[in-house]
């Protein structure tokens, strides 16, 4: 979901920057003397972009009114779920753990984080690591990001967080599953002299 957002978010601002670039030049190079195109809606510095017959052109036509009222409301909706995406908490605060009784208890988000770093910092290989969980708190999913030392085998490192950081947080949490995203990165260092 974070991607798709990021991705609607680039999609729908880049438009929206492009369509306020093309309107603003257009209008401005009409103002500056540039003589425009005929079948340009801007043609004068006196010219007004709509005029009062474009603006009642079909006014009397019963689908007008309708259409308008409909694409003004599916943008209004678009905007507001765009304004309400951005605004999304997306790390999870807490994770619902089945008890067995059929009651349920609330982990917080960031101790199960804090169990996930701390079992990933402590293999070997790993220098230093991040954690977040997102999803649904009775489904989470994690993003993990390592720092690798120079001697680390990223294979060797995410099979042995997968089979215990993960199983550790995954086992002690007692969720079915703990689905990962792992980030690897390596720790810059400089070349060792060879003689």
């Amino acid at each position: 979901m974070n991607g798709v957002l990021r991705t609607v978010n680039r999609i729908v601002l880049g438009l929206l920057g492009l369509l306020l670039v093309i309107g603003g030049g257009s209008v401005l190079a009409v103002g500056l003397g540039v003589k425009p195109p005929s079948w340009w809606i801007h043609d004068g510095k006196n010219d007004v972009l709509l005029s009062v017959a474009d603006r009642q052109r079909w006014r009397a036509d019963g689908w007008w009114w309708p259409v308008v009222i409909a694409a003004l409301g599916v943008v209004v909706l678009l905007a507001l779920w765009w304004l309400v995406a951005q605004f999304r908490r997306r790390r999870l605060t807490e994770v619902l753990v089945d008890t067995g009784d059929g009651e349920g208890a609330l982990l917080r988000g960031r101790a199960l984080e804090s169990v996930l770093v701390s079992g990933a910092e402590a293999l070997d290989g790993v220098e230093r690591a991040g954690a977040m969980l997102t999803g649904r708190r009775s489904a989470p999913q994690a993003r993990v990001a390592l720092t690798l030392a120079p001697h680390a085998s990223p294979g060797a490192t995410l099979d042995r967080l997968s089979e215990e950081a993960l199983a550790q947080a995954r086992d002690s949490a007692g969720l079915d599953s703990l689905p990962a995203e792992v980030r690897l990165k390596a720790l810059k260092h400089r070349a060792e002299r060879v003689s």
